[in-house]
Formats: C-alpha cells, structure tokens, sequence
C-alpha cells in the first residue's frame, strides 16, 4: 500500500474547540482533513446556550459536526478544553481512528498532543497564526487556518475568473511570465533548517534527493508548509532561495536533486 493511499484510508477524530476558532474557517479546515483521511468522527465543543454560539449551528448542520455542549461552570476557566482531552482519551482507547485532527488555538492542548503521539496515533493541529509554539511542534503537523482560507479564497477567485473570460476565436497572445516570489518571504531560520536537511540527506557526490529534503523537513518543521511563503510547491521554494543549486535529471529514474552552493 502506498503512503497516499495509507493516508487516505486513515480514519481521522476531528475535534474542534468552538469557543477558540471561527466557524467561518470550518468549509476551508474540513476540505484540508479530507487530504489526510477520512473524518469518521467530527465533534465540536462549547457552551451552546450562549448567545456568541448561535452563529455556529448552520455551519453544525451542514458539516454533520456533532455539537458537545459544556457549561463555563465558572468564570474565566475553560471547561471545554477538559471535555475535548477527556473524549480524546476515550477515542484512542476504543481504537476506532488511527489519527486526530485538533482544531485550536489554546497551547492548553500541548500535551494531549504529547499523549496521543506516544500512543501511536498521527496528529494534525489547525490554529491560528497566534497558536503558541509548545502545541505546533507538539503535533505531526500543524496547519495555519489563515493560510487555508488564503488558499481556497485565491483559488475560488481563479475559478470565478476563467468562468468570466468570453471564448475567444483567435489564437490568445502569449502572456507574459508572472514574476517569481521574492525568496525574502521564507524567513531566515527556515532557510537554515532547510539547509541542515540537505546536508544531513547529501550523497557523495554533495547533491541530496528533493523529495527526501522536503519529507525531513515536515518532521523537523510540523508548521511547514510551501503554501505559508506564497508558494504552490516545495520545489518551486527551494528553486526561489539562492544558497541552493537545482539539479534535475532527464534520464533514468528523472530525480530532482539538490545541494548547497559552491
């Protein structure tokens, strides 16, 4: 079985943290899960009967999202984060779901990511960009929603554009070529971590597989993503940073490969 195959096959607990992220975020994060698995149990926390929730039943509905309902039984303390660690806790023990999906922004989750990966289980985080580090790294692989909903808000706008265009008889002109990212989105410790994947991935000629390189790094990185620095892959963000040279090879087995410049 091939790991694409393996990941789509992997039965995903989504649980959400209602109190702590927008339902207006939930169509873009539940599109993303589906690349990981299938989302066999989707579970959303919070205390419904107050009046901020009432914005989340359509969205409850039309994502078959099962509410949880916990009161603030006292004030300024979260009870929904002990509600979504302890449900978690039953899920892995009654061994329905290889993988959890923890939507929040709260670092109060740090070590039930810890927990739940210990126990084999894969984890994906999905936050906000205020996310504390302790819970991103804690988690297999963390995913911005700002950056999702970026995502799917230039690919709808790309969509409703073709549509727009009128068919056009003649041959269209050529257009010209869209000007490459500026490499300075990629931040500085990032390019550093990119740089020790390479090395530690270099074959004796100096030269490391790409697809090796960008493996390492998401399990260096679990925040990493090409998508955050503006690009659609991670060859065309290596192919965009000057300390790297780009071999690609048009025989054999046609591997791209990369090293650090001379």
């Amino acid at each position: 079985m091939t790991e694409q195959s393996a990941r789509s096959q992997l039965r995903l607990a989504v649980l959400i943290d209602a109190e702590n992220v927008s339902h207006t975020a939930m169509a873009d994060v539940l599109t993303e899960v589906a690349a990981y698995g299938v989302p066999t149990i989707k579970r959303s926390y919070g205390d419904w009967t107050s009046p901020n929730m009432c914005s989340w039943k359509p969205v409850l509905l039309e994502n078959a999202i099962t509410p949880i309902q916990q009161y603030s039984y006292t004030t300024g303390k979260n009870s929904t984060d002990s509600a979504m660690i302890i449900d978690a806790m039953d899920i892995l023990y009654s061994g329905s779901c290889g993988g959890f999906v923890l939507v929040s922004s709260d670092s109060d989750f740090t070590r039930l990511a810890i927990r739940l990966r210990e126990a084999g289980m894969k984890v994906y985080g999905m936050g906000e960009k205020k996310t504390p580090k302790p819970f991103i790294v804690a988690c297999d692989r963390f995913l911005y929603i700002e950056v999702l909903r970026a995502a799917a808000q230039l690919k709808g706008e790309s969509v409703s554009k073709t549509k727009k265009e009128p068919e056009k008889v003649s041959a269209p002109a050529p257009a010209p070529k869209a000007a490459p990212v500026s490499s300075s989105q990629v931040p500085r410790d990032v390019v550093e971590s990119l740089m020790q994947c390479v090395e530690e991935k270099r074959e004796a000629d100096g030269y490391a597989l790409m697809s090796q390189v960008g493996a390492l790094i998401r399990e260096k990185r679990s925040d990493f993503r090409p998508k955050k620095y503006g690009f659609s892959k991670f060859s065309k963000l290596m192919e965009s940073l000057d300390c790297f040279q780009i071999q690609s090879q048009t025989t054999g087995d046609c591997r791209v490969r990369v090293r650090p410049k001379q």
